[in-house]
């Protein structure tokens, strides 16, 4: 890629900013508008499809971006919506998916290895919000009820962020 540089900055680091910048607005948008509030959970719960956007961000643009656009993001949305205890811990948890699926996919984007990056965030978003709620709710077996959720939205944003990724992974330079 040719860098050019103009008054300083190099125009690699302006589409960087720039696509970063996209990338944690469309994750807010499709974390804060594209989502169904669980009526099961007596803790709340949310089924969106902001992981939808940091699985597609993070294959298609890289570790970096994908923990920024991932952890940024959904933390603003607990911030501006009532979640705000939970916004530490989104930015630490998410943050670390969308860096792992960045990670795994980084050499290939062929469907094993961004199904493999998928897997590995499922673990993290399970695990890690199940210690944020033992956290904040001082209480090991109530944040089991949160599983289930979690497991959903992370297959639901991976099942629709497939096709996507398969679509533009072809049009797409770093």
């Amino acid at each position: 890629m040719e860098k050019t540089k103009k008054a300083g900055i190099a125009t690699t680091d302006v589409k960087k900013l720039t696509i970063g910048a996209v990338s944690i607005a469309l994750t807010y948008i499709a974390t804060a508008f594209i989502n169904v509030r669980l009526p099961i959970q007596a803790n709340g719960g949310l089924i969106h499809l902001g992981n939808t956007v940091l699985f597609i961000v993070a294959v298609l643009y890289g570790k970096k971006i994908g923990a920024l656009a991932g952890g940024v993001g959904m933390a603003l949305f607990d911030l501006t919506s009532g979640w705000t205890m939970w916004a530490p811990f989104t930015l630490v948890i998410v943050a670390f998916m969308g860096y792992v699926v960045g990670l795994v996919t980084q050499k290939s984007k062929k469907v094993g290895w961004i199904l493999l990056g998928i897997a590995l965030a499922l673990v993290i978003k399970v695990v890690g919000y199940y210690i944020a709620e033992v956290i904040l709710y001082g209480n090991w077996v109530a944040p089991v009820t949160s599983i289930p959720g979690n497991i959903v939205q992370v297959v639901v944003g991976g099942a629709i962020a497939l096709p996507v990724i398969g679509a533009l992974k072809h049009v797409v330079r770093e």
